[in-house]
């Protein structure tokens, strides 16, 4: 089964297809794929086969998303959390991961066609070490394709993808590439798994489960959220219409906060770049009070400053995670 499916929408689904497009189209959705093991007790298979099905799944999925011009896809495939679930599921899980995250080396002439980018967030180092390293060349071979994305969540939960994002700014203090003073709501941001996305326009959730059980908490503030009962390997192309047609319905609103937010955001770092200045003047003082004019340039060249402290920590953050995972890659045996 490969990653996308090649298949052609029927008429009316192009019909309905164009018809959404007219509107504001959503150019990240994500994905809680929900209701695999209930597909399977209600089918009767087994766990694994219920799992399997929910990959053929993401596969149409992604298509139709092509289909409607959506560009960017996030899935939550597996949380740290299900490493509690029983020992024979959690290793059937590591080894539906590995058969086809190796069918995706293998599907290298579809993926550049469609230039589709594969990325994984997590913890990989949870995982056992063959599959890190098959994952990692996976990533790695897709790495300059630029059309569209697919960022697959693996051994991921948010509190952990924000915890490890602010080890990360502590580790830049500590390195001097960065001051404490630096630390704020849009670094941290820029710290996390995802950082080289966009937020999501909008979450669904599939099985009627209305949670989002520790998927993207930081970045789904301003998403238009949608909890659809269908189990997800039944999941069809008009329940994604019906997603894309409620976040058409409150884009306005969304959008509206959204900017409120980035405003609240650029007033707050404005203030924190003026205490900052107040206490260098202080430090430096020479008894003589600084005109308007002579404040204003320290703040400017101050924040100045800042941005470059930033552009550099950030450019080494990402050195470091290239590098684990070319170093991955490069150990690893694709059968």
């Amino acid at each position: 089964m490969s990653w996308i499916r090649e298949r052609e929408l029927s008429f009316i689904e192009r019909l309905t297809a164009n018809i959404l497009r007219a509107g504001p189209m959503p150019n990240h959705v994500a994905f809680i794929m929900d209701g695999n093991r209930r597909y399977a007790q209600k089918t009767h298979v087994e766990r694994q086969e219920g799992h399997s099905q929910g990959f053929e799944k993401l596969a149409e999925t992604l298509r139709w998303c092509l289909n409607l011009g959506i560009h960017e896809v996030t899935v939550y495939a597996f949380s740290i959390e299900n490493f509690k679930r029983a020992k024979q599921e959690v290793d059937g899980l590591m080894e539906l991961a590995r058969q086809k995250f190796s069918r995706l080396l293998n599907e290298q002439e579809n993926l550049e066609k469609h230039g589709v980018c594969i990325r994984v967030l997590g913890d990989l180092t949870l995982l056992p070490e063959d599959l890190q390293q098959v994952i990692a060349k996976a990533v790695v071979s897709t790495r300059a394709h630029n059309k569209c994305f697919l960022n697959v969540c693996f051994a991921y939960t948010s509190r952990h993808e924000i915890a490890n994002a602010v080890k990360e700014m502590a580790w830049g203090v500590e390195q001097g590439l960065i001051k404490s003073s630096d630390v704020s709501e849009v670094l941290l941001s820029e710290c996390l798994y995802s950082s080289n996305s966009p937020n999501p326009d909008l979450l669904i959730r599939t099985s009627g489960e209305v949670r989002l059980s520790d998927f993207l908490l930081w970045q789904t503030s301003y998403s238009c959220l949608v909890f659809q009962s269908v189990l997800w390997p039944e999941y069809s192309f008009w329940n994604l219409c019906e997603a894309v047609l409620q976040y058409q319905l409150s884009h306005r609103s969304l959008q509206k906060a959204e900017a409120l937010h980035r405003e609240s955001q650029a007033l707050q770092q404005m203030e924190a770049d003026r205490t900052c200045v107040t206490e260098i003047l202080q430090h430096r003082g020479n008894g003589k009070p600084m005109d308007g004019q002579s404040r204003q340039t320290a703040l400017l060249n101050y924040a100045a400053s800042r941005e470059e402290r930033v552009r550099c920590f950030l450019n080494a953050l990402q050195h470091k995670r290239d590098t684990f995972f070319n170093d991955l890659s490069s150990q690893a045996v694709v059968a």
